[in-house]
């Protein structure tokens, strides 16, 4: 059976976006109109890899690929830059970005210094960043982005995009530096969630809530606990625990409509004795 590679796949985009022999739906489509696919890709890769999926992760994995590899297909077609641009760029970034790897600037020296702590390389890592930052700065033509945050996506989901933006601002020195204070704030914003909530003024309590939600970020990051990653966890923990309670009302020819709040309440006590 053929081995097909990078280079087949290239081919294959070019084929698919070809003007006069291509896919229609494939010629039409632009850097904005994938978007929604390449965010739908890279969850269902997590999906993959927090259900343990691997034989599925690698189909998975393949999909993701494809949408870099339409991104530069259309990159090439629009004279901004081609697949080998993409590569090229990457690896001069992690080369420069790992010099405890390669102290010569160069990918295959063998030279390498002596080991460093984790702490030591992840300082190295930021500070290489912020001199990348400083330097894209220095290089706009219209000098019109001067923020350290500026470079922080906001298509990012919101509860990764909080945790990087105060990652950032804590490279500043604009943070506390244990996570009690950090409790402390979600405590105030709750409380003033609560004022909010008693004025009945929807703007003001959306206004609170989002600061909330930002604080307990926060809380996330000085714990180092992934946001994100936390709450995936507990709604997959929720969805196991429902579909018990389901379950088990099912069994005694009883539909969630029927039961009553005490009754689907007990069954969740159960779920959470037995582990779920």
């Amino acid at each position: 059976m053929t081995q097909y590679t990078v280079d087949d796949l290239l081919y294959l985009m070019e084929r698919l976006r070809d003007p006069q022999t291509g896919c229609p739906w494939d010629i039409k489509q632009t850097f904005d109109s994938i978007v929604p696919y390449t965010l739908e890709e890279v969850y269902e890769v997590v999906d993959a890899i927090e259900s343990k999926d691997y034989g599925h992760l690698k189909e998975e994995l393949g999909d993701l690929l494809f949408q870099i590899i339409f991104y530069a297909q259309i990159g090439k077609e629009s004279n901004y830059f081609a697949f080998t641009d993409i590569v090229h760029t990457l690896v001069d970034k992690l080369v420069r970005r790992h010099p405890h790897v390669f102290p010569s600037g160069s990918l295959h020296a063998e030279n390498r210094e002596s080991e460093l702590g984790e702490a030591e390389i992840k300082a190295n890592w930021e500070k290489i960043k912020q001199q990348e930052r400083n330097e894209k700065a220095q290089l706009s033509a219209a000098q019109s982005k001067s923020s350290v945050l500026d470079d922080i996506p906001h298509a990012l989901p919101a509860l990764q995009r909080a945790e990087k933006l105060q990652k950032r601002a804590s490279t500043q020195g604009f943070d506390w530096s244990d996570p009690m204070p950090v409790i402390d704030k979600i405590e105030e914003e709750i409380s003033e969630l609560r004022e909010a909530i008693n004025s009945g003024r929807q703007e003001h309590i959306q206004d609170e809530l989002g600061d909330v939600f930002f604080a307990v970020a926060n809380l996330s990051r000085h714990l180092g606990v992934k946001s994100e990653v936390a709450l995936r966890s507990t709604n997959n923990k929720f969805t196991r625990r429902f579909q018990f309670v389901e379950s088990e009302l099912a069994k005694q020819g009883i539909t969630l409509s029927e039961a009553g709040l005490q009754q689907m309440d007990a069954l969740w006590d159960e779920a959470k004795k037995r582990g779920l």
